[in-house]
């Protein structure tokens, strides 16, 4: 099977319990990841913005809240999760919202249209990173940001062993349970595997034609923002 129909199969079997087993699994502290890649996008007041692998929406309505006269777009090729971010949008009152069915390696939107974009926990689930980089670089404005907000490799060995155990073990056991699919809970994990590590990526980001490259290490430095400039 395609890794492209896999993954979006697996999404749509944990979609219904998604949002409420990444809160059990972080804590509740992936909420305060989001926050912090929402203002390294620092959208324009009033500008366009793009969630891409958007899911159930979380990134998407931390942008409404923090600045109301936003125009968000979401994407995601899962229609499950869609529907879960459409659900929720119909309780945020006054938000300038639409979401699409569609692939981030071939978006569906014209070069030069947002104002800004922003992927959470996504990147290491698509086929081609590169092409999917250089896509994202194509829908934005001269000067407007994408942030990338994803699991990575923590340098310190130490550090990087127990969160190993706890990514490799503790969550495909968790996950199961709560999430309700074993599989998707040992996928998830595993996508980390041949993922770049921070160094790496932002290369990946340099390489699509980004500039002013920069990431940020958050919990230890198994999470990772990136952000670069188109």
């Amino acid at each position: 099977m395609q890794k492209s129909v896999y993954v979006r199969d697996m999404f749509a079997s944990i979609a219904p319990r998604y949002d409420a087993t990444n809160r059990l699994l972080t804590g509740g502290v992936d909420e305060r990841w989001r926050r912090r890649a929402v203002r390294e996008l620092a959208a324009p007041h009033g500008g366009r913005v793009l969630d891409l692998c958007c899911g159930t929406g979380d990134l998407t309505f931390h942008l409404a809240r923090t600045d109301p006269s936003l125009r968000l777009d979401g994407i995601d090729f899962c229609r499950p999760m869609l529907d879960g971010a459409e659900k929720r949008a119909q309780r945020v009152r006054g938000a300038q919202i639409a979401f699409t069915l569609g692939d981030v390696m071939a978006l569906p939107f014209e070069a030069a249209s947002f104002d800004g974009a922003i992927m959470g926990f996504s990147l290491r689930n698509v086929v081609d990173i590169g092409a999917t980089l250089h896509e994202i670089r194509r829908i934005l404005k001269p000067g407007a940001r994408f942030v990338n907000l994803d699991v990575s490799k923590a340098p310190n060995a130490l550090f990087r062993r127990a969160f190993e155990l706890y990514f490799y073990h503790v969550v495909p056991l968790v996950g199961g349970i709560v999430g309700g699919s074993r599989a998707a809970y040992r996928y998830l994990p595993q996508s980390l595997t041949n993922y770049p590590n921070a160094d790496e990526l932002a290369g990946r980001f340099s390489s699509a034609g980004f500039s002013q490259v920069r990431f940020v290490r958050l919990g230890g430095g198994a999470i990772a923002l990136h952000v670069g400039t188109a």
